[in-house]
């Protein structure tokens, strides 16, 4: 349990919108719940801590974020405890560990671990009946940090906001998804911010995303951006694969965002004594693998995918199918003690939930 200490001061909704919410039917991300977090950074300390209800921002034109992109963010999830009343959020204290590690890389001001956590732990307690308790459902927790001076000049923000505010959420991907190899565009470079959870990443993937989508895929396959031959990651999801019996996953870089899903699953198949390799995998090794039946599963892992099968392999105008999905034995194990910690049905030995 963190110290909620903090001096937060919070404006309740004149009226929740919390009876217009049908849980049994959400679209991810576009219903929100009644409070935010708001804490500010005025050049030296952050302040200004406040729980106020959700609502609209206020920003200048001139607003620094707007022209030179300090923006970070992380994703992730509370679970109504069906063991008991509590609200369990998975993982947080790796969220908050990452965010600072994005702050750095993107020249911006050091969010403590106390900050993240406290402000979280109130919110989510206030607004806790928002938590779904249905099958497949969760809060999703969106914190995220932005640069507000209102100067158009190119230099780090002085003054920056940060806010949690949260949304319940059914399936990101409601079946597996078929995947394009990604041979032309490239995510992130050497030296790059490709593993910094940072807006620019994602907007400068949303053009080869859609241009895969206009061809009947779901996401790209991400490869190295200098030969397009080793695989990196997929959309909003890191990949892993099982060649034979093996589960192996690519090893995170400065290119690769290191995923708090995947670090999980690496280390719930580690516990269960498989054999888990962490290593390069080029194109050409998934594609043999499908054409000689080594590759038997291959899935995303990721904070709103959770895991996720990816059923086909685009490349080259090629599409080549992988094995059903009611055969991966590895993947549906884990995704059911994944989900089975989550939700508090399966004891939590390696403390990762967080009970509010």
């Amino acid at each position: 349990m963190i110290d909620t200490g903090l001096d937060i001061t919070t404006e309740k909704v004149a009226q929740s919108g919390l009876p217009k919410v049908d849980f049994n039917n959400i679209p991810f991300g576009k219903i929100y719940s009644d409070h935010m977090f708001v804490a500010d950074y005025d050049g030296k300390q952050w302040g200004d801590f406040r729980i106020v209800p959700f609502n609209k921002l206020n920003l200048s034109p001139a607003t620094s974020v707007l022209h030179y992109g300090q923006s970070i963010f992380e994703g992730l999830k509370g679970f109504k405890s069906q063991s008991d009343d509590s609200v369990l959020v998975f993982r947080p204290q790796a969220n908050a560990k990452r965010m600072r590690e994005s702050a750095l890389r993107m020249c911006m001001p050091d969010l403590p671990e106390e900050l993240f956590m406290t402000g979280l732990h109130r919110l989510i307690d206030l607004d806790r009946n928002w938590v779904p308790d249905v099958e497949d459902a969760s809060l999703y927790i969106r914190p995220f940090m932005f640069s507000t001076d209102e100067y158009i000049g190119l230099k780090p923000s002085e003054k920056y906001q940060f806010i949690i505010f949260t949304c319940p959420v059914g399936k990101y991907y409601a079946a597996p998804v078929k995947v394009k190899v990604e041979t032309k565009y490239t995510r992130a470079s050497k030296g790059g911010t490709g593993y910094a959870k940072t807006a620019g990443n994602y907007a400068a993937a949303m053009y080869p995303a859609k241009l895969a989508q206009q061809q009947g895929f779901d996401q790209l396959l991400w490869t190295d951006g200098v030969e397009h031959k080793l695989i990196e990651e997929s959309g909003t999801m890191n990949v892993l694969f099982v060649f034979n019996d093996k589960l192996v996953s690519i090893p995170t870089s400065d290119t690769i965002l290191p995923g708090i899903t995947r670090e999980s699953v690496l280390k719930i198949a580690r516990d269960w004594g498989l054999t888990v390799e962490e290593r390069p995998v080029e194109v050409a090794e998934i594609i043999s693998g499908v054409k000689d039946g080594s590759l038997k599963e291959m899935f995303g892992a990721g904070t709103a995918a959770v895991i996720t099968h990816i059923s086909h392999v685009g490349l080259d105008g090629d599409t080549y199918e992988l094995p059903a999905v009611e055969t991966r034995e590895i993947s549906n194990k884990i995704l059911t003690e994944l989900k089975g910690i989550q939700r508090g049905e399966i004891v939590d030995n390696r403390g990762w939930n967080y009970k509010i």
